[in-house]
């Protein structure tokens, strides 16, 4: 018996070694909705808003690094995806898309509900096609899957409603072809950039997540050049931790003046595997490499010396082949006082860190003071929250963080130690993702300890989808940095000299609408109860959320303060001191 349009789809995603698809089920779907219900080893993850369903596709693919799938019905179903699927686009997540539309005859009518999804997703894709004939399938469906994980990114299949129960006239097994090529950079440039490293005094790594493979050869790589290791955010997860004696956190806003001195101290950097976006942070003047399996990575940051694109794992083998091999502590050998000061810089900036995160630290002269300065309501420290969460979360935990300020805190003191992983929105920059992308990483593994980091904007802007983390019993574990601000606006008014405006946010007790939805709910208001708080929630069972009442005038002191920050700030807090009484903060 000839196989129906779902069937061939969905029997192809279950031998794709696809676990779940997730979505909001509608008309147009519906075929595709009951071939799964029959289907072993396949589940239906009924999600409440289709930009959740994209969100958690995106975070099983980057977790697996294989296809993640999600589904929108007809017209406003597919439109609601799009942010997500954004998301997995510019985090080069292999995601497939099957998107519902108005039947066959009616498409081009202006028919109920019909939009165009090959514009739609125009932007957005590798690949877009519209299925308009049975016998289009399994090809279009083979084309679509290779498109998403040979050029990782969003692939969209759009099935218009009167199809997807339609026979195949011609069945036959879908095929993929699915084994990427390790590709090398040219000989002459490996030995170039060899020779500009062997040169070096000081050189620095910049690493991001695209070495995370090659991590035993970028360290063999850090020793031989002695070269302090900046990383990137999404690299936390595999260079970080006791383990690698090179690395120096993070650089950028989010980051450390240990990085920031690193880079501006070498004379030489050699990026791997990164395309750190933000150019203000490059120092000028010194000799780049950039490596890149992506050519169209290459100097559009900062300018090169030497472009390597290739493979980071295959590329630094090459370059070790050609580098200098005189141990350390030989006549001849490098100099490792840049390491080594850069290694310094970073322990003293932990230990200062470290004090910060103590709850008894405004109990003490200098908390007492600063206290009467930033949280006169003597709130609970964001830092205190964050660490108690590092202590007690599980050695191979993933952590998923909203933009904004829960990232800040997540970055600076949550160790990406042991197998702990780490997935944000960390490309796009949209909110509301941490709870949705938990959700997807915790239908992969029910028994492997999930944490969101929520801020309580983002979590409010899809809070519906708590409803999903219920009713499939996902034991994800919400941590709610609940500043009642948009935290990161506030910060960025105030940095530029504006008084706060329209970030205030009128939220209620998260704790209680989680029990009302059947979830464990706590609320922590005291600073001396919250890492009691924190163990009695990852220690209970199934999905329990800790809303926390954190400080919300708490400042991120960037890696590279300057004066105009330092005056912005001024002037915006006089100009929040002097409003009148009448006017309710923040608007």
């Amino acid at each position: 018996m000839a196989r129906t349009v779902a069937r061939v789809i969905v029997d192809a995603l279950s031998e794709l070694g696809v676990r779940q698809v997730f979505g909001v089920v509608g008309d147009a779907l519906n075929p595709l909705t009951d071939a799964i219900r029959t289907t072993e080893n396949l589940e239906w993850v009924g999600c409440r808003h289709e930009e959740a369903a994209a969100f958690a596709a995106s975070a099983q693919s980057q977790l697996t690094g294989t296809l993640g799938v999600c589904m929108g019905t007809v017209g406003p179903g597919s439109v609601h995806l799009l942010n997500g699927l954004y998301d997995a686009a510019k985090s080069h997540a292999p995601v497939l898309a099957i998107a519902g539309q108005v039947p066959l005859a009616e498409i081009g009518s202006d028919y109920f509900q019909e939009v165009d999804n090959d514009a739609l997703f125009s932007d957005v894709a590798v690949f877009r096609a519209t299925i308009t004939s049975p016998d289009q399938l399994p090809q279009m469906l083979e084309t679509a899957v290779r498109h998403a994980l040979g050029r990782k990114g969003v692939a969209v299949l759009t099935v218009p409603g009167d199809l997807g129960d339609r026979e195949l006239t011609a069945d036959r097994p879908a095929r993929f072809s699915l084994n990427p090529p390790v590709s090398r950079p040219d000989g002459a440039a490996v030995r170039r950039a060899a020779e500009l490293l062997d040169r070096s005094e000081r050189a620095t790594l910049l690493v991001g997540e695209g070495a995370r493979a090659a991590r035993e050869d970028v360290l063999t790589l850090a020793d031989r050049l002695a070269a302090p290791m900046v990383l990137t955010l999404k690299a936390k997860a595999g260079f970080e931790g006791d383990t690698n004696p090179f690395q120096v956190g993070q650089t950028g806003l989010i980051g450390n003046p240990a990085a920031a001195a690193a880079l501006q101290d070498a004379d030489t950097l050699l990026l791997l595997g990164t395309d750190f976006p933000y150019r203000d942070w490059y120092p000028g003047g010194r000799t780049v490499i950039q490596v890149d399996a992506e050519a169209t990575h290459i100097g559009r940051r900062v300018s090169v010396d030497v472009g390597l694109v290739g493979d980071a794992g295959a590329t630094v083998r090459d370059m070790l082949d050609h580098l200098s091999a005189t141990p350390a502590g030989t006549e001849g050998a490098r100099d490792r006082s840049h390491l080594e000061k850069a290694r310094e810089h970073f322990d003293q900036w932990r230990t200062g860190q470290a004090r910060l995160a103590d709850p008894a630290h405004d109990k003490g002269l200098v908390g007492r003071i600063r206290s009467a300065l930033d949280n006169r309501a003597h709130d609970i420290r964001p830092e205190a929250l964050a660490a108690a969460v590092d202590r007690v979360a599980a050695e191979d935990a993933v952590f998923t963080s909203d933009t904004g300020m829960a990232t800040v805190w997540l970055s600076r003191f949550v160790e990406m130690r042991g197998e702990r992983r780490l997935i944000g929105s960390y490309n796009l920059g949209s909110m509301a993702n941490a709870m949705p992308q938990a959700l997807g990483a915790q239908s992969l593994d029910r028994e492997r300890q999930v944490v969101a980091f929520c801020g309580d904007g983002g979590l409010s802007m899809l809070l519906g989808d708590l409803m999903t983390l219920k009713t499939y019993c996902l034991p994800v574990k919400l941590v709610v940095f609940d500043n009642r601000r948009l935290g990161m606006v506030k910060l960025e008014q105030e940095q530029a000299g504006l008084p706060e405006f329209g970030t205030v946010l009128d939220n209620p007790d998260f704790a209680a609408v989680a029990e009302a939805l059947g979830i464990t709910g706590i609320r922590v208001t005291d600073p001396a109860e919250v890492e009691s708080a924190v163990r009695r929630a990852f220690g209970s069972p199934g999905p329990v959320l800790l809303d926390v009442l954190t400080n919300p005038d708490e400042i991120a002191v960037p890696a590279k303060p300057t004066v105009e920050q330092g005056w912005g700030f001024a002037v915006a807090k006089v100009k929040e001191v002097v409003r009148s009484h009448g006017e309710p903060r923040g608007n």
